[in-house]
Protein backbone atom coordinates (compact mmCIF):
# COMPACT_ATOMS: atom_id res chain seq x y z
CA UNK A 1 0.00 0.00 0.00
CA UNK A 2 1.66 3.65 -1.13
CA UNK A 3 1.78 6.18 1.23
CA UNK A 4 0.11 9.43 0.02
CA UNK A 5 2.78 12.06 0.24
CA UNK A 6 1.90 15.35 1.91
CA UNK A 7 1.85 18.41 -0.91
CA UNK A 8 4.49 20.49 0.93
CA UNK A 9 4.78 22.93 -2.00
CA UNK A 10 1.19 23.70 -2.84
CA UNK A 11 0.85 25.47 -6.40
CA UNK A 12 -2.26 26.70 -8.60
CA UNK A 13 -4.32 26.30 -5.48
CA UNK A 14 -5.06 29.70 -4.69
CA UNK A 15 -5.80 33.25 -6.42
CA UNK A 16 -3.13 34.96 -5.29
CA UNK A 17 0.77 33.83 -5.40
CA UNK A 18 2.51 32.73 -1.95
CA UNK A 19 6.25 32.52 -0.76
CA UNK A 20 7.40 29.89 0.84
CA UNK A 21 11.18 29.18 2.61
CA UNK A 22 12.51 25.83 0.73
CA UNK A 23 12.09 22.84 2.83
CA UNK A 24 14.58 20.74 1.35
CA UNK A 25 18.64 21.03 0.85
CA UNK A 26 20.31 22.38 -1.96
CA UNK A 27 23.64 19.77 -2.05
CA UNK A 28 22.39 16.44 0.06
CA UNK A 29 25.83 15.86 0.08
CA UNK A 30 28.55 18.35 1.66
CA UNK A 31 31.68 17.24 3.39
CA UNK A 32 33.17 14.22 1.76
CA UNK A 33 37.01 13.37 0.58
CA UNK A 34 36.23 11.74 -2.46
CA UNK A 35 33.75 14.65 -3.97
CA UNK A 36 33.90 15.30 -7.10
CA UNK A 37 33.17 18.91 -7.11
CA UNK A 38 35.72 21.52 -5.54
CA UNK A 39 35.04 23.69 -2.14
CA UNK A 40 34.68 26.42 -4.36
CA UNK A 41 32.21 24.83 -7.22
CA UNK A 42 29.96 22.98 -4.33
CA UNK A 43 29.66 27.32 -2.88
CA UNK A 44 28.74 28.54 -5.77
CA UNK A 45 26.10 25.91 -6.30
CA UNK A 46 24.75 26.57 -2.91
CA UNK A 47 24.47 29.87 -3.57
CA UNK A 48 23.55 30.53 -7.00
CA UNK A 49 21.30 27.57 -7.60
CA UNK A 50 23.25 26.71 -10.62
CA UNK A 51 26.76 25.76 -11.81
CA UNK A 52 28.99 26.75 -14.92
CA UNK A 53 31.60 24.16 -15.81
CA UNK A 54 33.37 24.93 -19.22
CA UNK A 55 34.72 22.60 -21.49
CA UNK A 56 33.74 19.45 -19.94
CA UNK A 57 33.43 17.86 -23.02
CA UNK A 58 35.90 18.14 -25.75
CA UNK A 59 35.17 19.18 -29.36
CA UNK A 60 35.72 15.90 -31.00
CA UNK A 61 33.00 14.48 -28.22
CA UNK A 62 30.43 17.32 -29.19
CA UNK A 63 30.90 17.18 -33.28
CA UNK A 64 29.89 13.31 -32.18
CA UNK A 65 26.34 15.19 -30.79
CA UNK A 66 26.14 17.43 -33.29
CA UNK A 67 26.31 14.72 -36.24
CA UNK A 68 23.51 12.82 -34.32
CA UNK A 69 21.50 15.74 -33.63
CA UNK A 70 21.71 16.46 -37.58
CA UNK A 71 20.85 12.82 -38.43
CA UNK A 72 17.71 13.05 -36.09
CA UNK A 73 16.36 16.81 -36.87
CA UNK A 74 16.07 14.65 -40.58
CA UNK A 75 15.11 11.46 -39.73
CA UNK A 76 11.08 11.06 -40.76
CA UNK A 77 10.46 8.56 -37.45
CA UNK A 78 11.79 11.46 -35.27
CA UNK A 79 10.19 13.98 -36.96
CA UNK A 80 6.40 12.12 -36.80
CA UNK A 81 6.95 11.05 -33.13
CA UNK A 82 4.73 11.93 -30.22
CA UNK A 83 8.51 13.13 -28.62
CA UNK A 84 9.14 15.55 -31.17
CA UNK A 85 7.98 19.48 -30.26
CA UNK A 86 8.00 21.87 -32.92
CA UNK A 87 8.05 25.89 -32.26
CA UNK A 88 5.08 27.82 -31.90
CA UNK A 89 4.87 29.88 -34.70
CA UNK A 90 7.75 28.75 -37.36
CA UNK A 91 7.18 24.90 -36.93
CA UNK A 92 10.63 24.31 -36.90
CA UNK A 93 11.61 21.36 -34.55
CA UNK A 94 11.95 22.66 -31.02
CA UNK A 95 12.64 19.75 -28.87
CA UNK A 96 13.03 15.62 -28.67
CA UNK A 97 11.82 14.13 -25.71
CA UNK A 98 13.11 10.67 -24.12
CA UNK A 99 16.62 10.75 -26.02
CA UNK A 100 17.97 8.35 -22.93
CA UNK A 101 15.05 5.80 -24.15
CA UNK A 102 15.22 6.16 -27.31
CA UNK A 103 18.89 6.76 -28.54
CA UNK A 104 21.75 4.31 -27.96
CA UNK A 105 24.49 7.17 -27.86
CA UNK A 106 22.46 9.67 -25.86
CA UNK A 107 21.83 6.94 -23.45
CA UNK A 108 25.57 6.71 -23.00
CA UNK A 109 25.67 10.08 -22.26
CA UNK A 110 22.83 10.16 -19.66
CA UNK A 111 25.28 7.40 -17.79
CA UNK A 112 28.33 9.68 -18.14
CA UNK A 113 30.41 10.08 -14.70
CA UNK A 114 31.36 13.88 -15.53
CA UNK A 115 27.95 14.87 -15.45
CA UNK A 116 25.71 12.04 -13.89
CA UNK A 117 28.55 11.41 -11.19
CA UNK A 118 28.41 14.98 -10.08
CA UNK A 119 24.62 14.90 -9.69
CA UNK A 120 24.57 11.56 -7.84
CA UNK A 121 27.18 13.41 -5.33
CA UNK A 122 25.30 16.63 -4.79
CA UNK A 123 21.74 13.92 -4.32
CA UNK A 124 23.85 12.00 -2.19
CA UNK A 125 22.56 8.53 -3.46
CA UNK A 126 21.34 6.85 -6.68
CA UNK A 127 19.57 8.36 -9.38
CA UNK A 128 17.70 8.33 -12.53
CA UNK A 129 16.39 9.93 -15.52
CA UNK A 130 13.22 11.62 -14.95
CA UNK A 131 13.37 13.45 -18.36
CA UNK A 132 15.43 14.05 -21.09
CA UNK A 133 15.33 15.82 -24.22
CA UNK A 134 17.30 17.26 -27.37
CA UNK A 135 16.83 20.91 -27.35
CA UNK A 136 17.69 23.28 -30.63
CA UNK A 137 17.15 27.35 -31.00
CA UNK A 138 17.66 27.65 -34.34
CA UNK A 139 18.73 30.84 -35.83
CA UNK A 140 16.16 33.73 -36.31
CA UNK A 141 13.42 31.15 -35.21
CA UNK A 142 14.23 29.94 -32.04
CA UNK A 143 11.05 31.60 -29.77
CA UNK A 144 11.43 32.24 -26.12
CA UNK A 145 10.84 30.21 -22.81
CA UNK A 146 9.25 32.23 -20.30
CA UNK A 147 10.84 32.51 -16.49
CA UNK A 148 9.14 29.52 -14.47
CA UNK A 149 10.85 26.70 -11.85
CA UNK A 150 10.94 23.33 -13.39
CA UNK A 151 9.94 22.15 -9.85
CA UNK A 152 6.49 23.82 -9.44
CA UNK A 153 5.66 21.86 -12.72
CA UNK A 154 7.07 18.64 -11.96
CA UNK A 155 5.58 19.18 -8.59
CA UNK A 156 2.19 19.68 -9.67
CA UNK A 157 2.14 18.33 -12.95
CA UNK A 158 3.90 15.06 -12.18
CA UNK A 159 4.04 14.63 -8.68
CA UNK A 160 7.53 14.98 -7.61
CA UNK A 161 7.41 15.01 -3.89
CA UNK A 162 10.56 16.75 -2.46
CA UNK A 163 13.40 19.17 -4.43
CA UNK A 164 15.69 16.85 -4.87
CA UNK A 165 16.01 16.67 -8.74
CA UNK A 166 18.88 18.41 -10.81
CA UNK A 167 18.96 19.42 -14.42
CA UNK A 168 22.14 19.04 -16.82
CA UNK A 169 22.70 21.47 -19.93
CA UNK A 170 25.75 20.47 -22.15
CA UNK A 171 26.15 22.93 -24.65
CA UNK A 172 26.83 21.60 -28.14
CA UNK A 173 26.90 24.95 -29.61
CA UNK A 174 28.97 28.49 -28.16
CA UNK A 175 26.28 30.06 -26.34
CA UNK A 176 26.32 33.78 -26.53
CA UNK A 177 24.76 36.48 -25.38
CA UNK A 178 22.73 37.43 -28.74
CA UNK A 179 21.26 33.55 -29.65
CA UNK A 180 19.10 33.31 -26.55
CA UNK A 181 21.14 31.44 -23.97
CA UNK A 182 19.61 29.93 -20.77
CA UNK A 183 19.02 32.99 -17.76
CA UNK A 184 18.69 32.16 -14.36
CA UNK A 185 17.77 34.19 -11.05
CA UNK A 186 20.63 33.35 -8.50
CA UNK A 187 18.90 32.75 -5.47
CA UNK A 188 16.04 32.26 -6.66
CA UNK A 189 16.24 28.40 -5.73
CA UNK A 190 15.93 29.13 -2.10
CA UNK A 191 12.36 30.31 -2.23
CA UNK A 192 9.42 28.22 -3.59
CA UNK A 193 6.64 30.59 -5.49
CA UNK A 194 2.93 29.26 -5.61
CA UNK A 195 1.69 30.04 -9.25
CA UNK A 196 -2.04 31.30 -10.34
CA UNK A 197 -4.38 29.22 -12.39
CA UNK A 198 -5.68 25.46 -12.63
CA UNK A 199 -4.13 23.57 -15.18
CA UNK A 200 -5.72 22.90 -18.29
CA UNK A 201 -6.33 19.55 -19.19
CA UNK A 202 -3.62 18.23 -21.68
CA UNK A 203 -1.68 20.96 -20.61
CA UNK A 204 1.67 19.59 -21.84
CA UNK A 205 0.83 19.79 -25.54
CA UNK A 206 0.86 23.59 -24.92
CA UNK A 207 3.21 24.31 -22.30
CA UNK A 208 6.27 22.74 -24.15
CA UNK A 209 5.79 25.18 -26.38
CA UNK A 210 4.97 28.01 -25.23
CA UNK A 211 4.14 27.97 -21.51
CA UNK A 212 1.32 29.97 -20.26
CA UNK A 213 0.59 28.14 -16.81
CA UNK A 214 2.81 27.04 -13.95
CA UNK A 215 5.07 30.92 -14.45
CA UNK A 216 5.47 33.18 -11.53
CA UNK A 217 3.50 36.22 -11.49
CA UNK A 218 5.67 39.63 -12.72
CA UNK A 219 5.50 41.28 -9.21
CA UNK A 220 7.11 38.69 -7.74
CA UNK A 221 9.84 38.46 -11.07
CA UNK A 222 10.25 41.76 -10.29
CA UNK A 223 11.30 41.16 -6.54
CA UNK A 224 13.40 38.02 -7.09
CA UNK A 225 15.60 40.72 -9.75
CA UNK A 226 15.62 43.87 -7.62
CA UNK A 227 16.94 41.17 -5.47
CA UNK A 228 19.38 38.63 -6.89
CA UNK A 229 19.51 39.66 -10.24
CA UNK A 230 19.78 38.30 -14.01
CA UNK A 231 22.85 35.92 -14.97
CA UNK A 232 23.36 34.36 -18.67
CA UNK A 233 24.78 30.73 -18.89
CA UNK A 234 26.91 31.55 -21.37
CA UNK A 235 29.96 29.88 -22.73
CA UNK A 236 31.89 27.45 -25.61
CA UNK A 237 29.99 24.30 -26.72
CA UNK A 238 31.04 21.23 -24.62
CA UNK A 239 30.39 23.26 -21.36
CA UNK A 240 27.80 22.10 -19.05
CA UNK A 241 25.15 24.48 -17.12
CA UNK A 242 23.99 22.36 -13.35
CA UNK A 243 21.17 24.02 -11.68
CA UNK A 244 18.36 22.98 -9.24
CA UNK A 245 15.26 22.10 -9.72
CA UNK A 246 13.67 25.20 -8.00
CA UNK A 247 16.09 27.51 -9.34
CA UNK A 248 13.86 30.46 -11.90
CA UNK A 249 15.13 30.57 -15.46
CA UNK A 250 14.19 31.10 -18.85
CA UNK A 251 15.41 31.99 -21.81
CA UNK A 252 14.38 34.93 -24.90
CA UNK A 253 14.43 34.49 -28.78
CA UNK A 254 16.99 33.94 -31.23
CA UNK A 255 16.93 36.40 -33.44
CA UNK A 256 20.64 36.23 -34.54
CA UNK A 257 22.06 33.78 -37.24
CA UNK A 258 23.71 31.29 -34.79
CA UNK A 259 22.09 28.25 -33.48
CA UNK A 260 21.90 26.87 -29.74
CA UNK A 261 21.41 23.62 -29.31
CA UNK A 262 22.08 21.39 -26.00
CA UNK A 263 21.13 18.11 -24.68
CA UNK A 264 19.40 18.31 -21.41
CA UNK A 265 19.16 15.77 -18.30
CA UNK A 266 17.00 15.55 -15.58
CA UNK A 267 18.50 13.58 -12.87
CA UNK A 268 16.20 12.51 -9.91
CA UNK A 269 17.12 10.92 -7.14
CA UNK A 270 15.59 7.30 -6.96
CA UNK A 271 13.70 8.00 -3.28
CA UNK A 272 12.03 11.24 -4.84
CA UNK A 273 9.95 9.08 -8.03
CA UNK A 274 6.66 10.90 -8.60
CA UNK A 275 3.45 10.26 -6.92
CA UNK A 276 0.17 11.33 -8.31
CA UNK A 277 -0.03 14.88 -9.62
CA UNK A 278 -0.61 17.59 -6.79
CA UNK A 279 -3.04 19.12 -9.20
CA UNK A 280 -5.37 16.46 -9.41
CA UNK A 281 -4.79 16.14 -13.42
CA UNK A 282 -4.00 12.64 -14.95
CA UNK A 283 -0.26 12.03 -15.55
CA UNK A 284 1.43 13.83 -18.39
CA UNK A 285 3.21 10.93 -20.74
CA UNK A 286 6.37 9.06 -19.92
CA UNK A 287 8.43 11.02 -22.58
CA UNK A 288 7.69 14.14 -20.51
CA UNK A 289 8.36 12.13 -17.18
CA UNK A 290 9.09 8.82 -16.12
CA UNK A 291 6.81 7.22 -14.10
CA UNK A 292 7.47 3.28 -14.57
CA UNK A 293 9.77 1.20 -12.71
CA UNK A 294 12.77 2.18 -12.74
CA UNK A 295 16.69 1.28 -11.73
CA UNK A 296 19.19 3.58 -10.60
CA UNK A 297 21.79 5.13 -13.41
CA UNK A 298 24.81 2.83 -14.40
CA UNK A 299 27.67 5.65 -14.17
CA UNK A 300 30.45 4.93 -15.37
CA UNK A 301 33.37 6.54 -18.08
CA UNK A 302 32.12 6.93 -21.65
CA UNK A 303 34.11 7.21 -24.74
CA UNK A 304 32.32 8.82 -28.46
CA UNK A 305 35.06 8.20 -30.98
CA UNK A 306 33.39 4.95 -31.84
CA UNK A 307 29.61 4.32 -33.17
CA UNK A 308 27.42 3.26 -30.24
Amino acid sequence: MSIVQADLYPSRQHNHPRWQDRLDPIAWRKDAPDSPLTEQQLSRFERDGFLIIENLFSAEEVAVFKAELQRMSKDPKVLEAPTAIREPDSGALRSVFAIHRDNPLFARVARDERTAGLVRHLLDGDIYVHQSRLNLKPGFKGKEFYWHSDFETWHTEDGLPRMRTISCSILLTDNHPWNGPLMLIPGSHRHFISCVGQTPENHYQQSLRRQEFGIPDEDSLTRLVERYGIEQATGPAGSVVLFDCNTIHGSGSNIAPSPRSNLFFVYNHIDNRPEAPFDGMPPRPDFVAERGPVEPLDIGPQHYRESP
